[in-house]
């Protein structure tokens, strides 16, 4: 099994987007909003993770200012996990965007994923703070800075 990380900037072409969608959609169990949300976010950049033609994985994110960009979804095929995948995605985007100058990279995910939580922590985010959305939901706030960031082994 060869794994191929590639990097988009702003929307997918048509087949990859379909591919994110169905990953996101065996995720999570709701991708009907993803297109036109994805349209939505300023300087859009998606880092793939392709078997073959197949997308299995996916982290996609946009900026939130010059200096700080966030980190916003992510995921595995379920059939991937525990390959270093999840962190791959995200070494190469945080590759990606200190190339790019930003400083500071947010993220907020909840307890009930405690897989995302650690590989978060693990690769040098600090929890900086909570709050609930507007759903009701309890997020945990993550930034991390990538000037003096360095990832810890695992």
């Amino acid at each position: 099994m060869t794994i191929m990380y590639q990097i988009i900037n702003g929307m997918p072409q048509q087949v990859v987007l379909a591919g994110i969608v169905e990953l996101h959609q065996t995720i999570f169990g709701d991708a009907g909003t993803l297109i036109s949300k994805l349209e939505s976010k300023p300087s859009l950049t998606v880092v793939v993770a392709k078997d073959k033609e197949i997308i299995i994985g996916y982290k996609i994110g946009y900026e939130m200012d010059r200096d700080t960009y966030y980190s916003w979804l992510g995921g595995v095929n379920p059939n991937y996990r525990k390959k270093g995948i999840a962190s791959k995605l995200m070494d190469v985007q945080h590759q990606y965007l200190r190339g790019k100058g930003y400083q500071v990279i947010q993220t907020k995910t909840m307890n009930r994923w405690r897989n995302m939580l650690l590989l978060n922590i693990k690769h040098g985010f600090d929890i900086i703070d909570t709050c609930t959305d507007e759903k009701g939901l309890h997020k945990i706030i993550l930034e991390k800075h990538l000037a003096i960031s360095k990832k810890v082994e695992e």
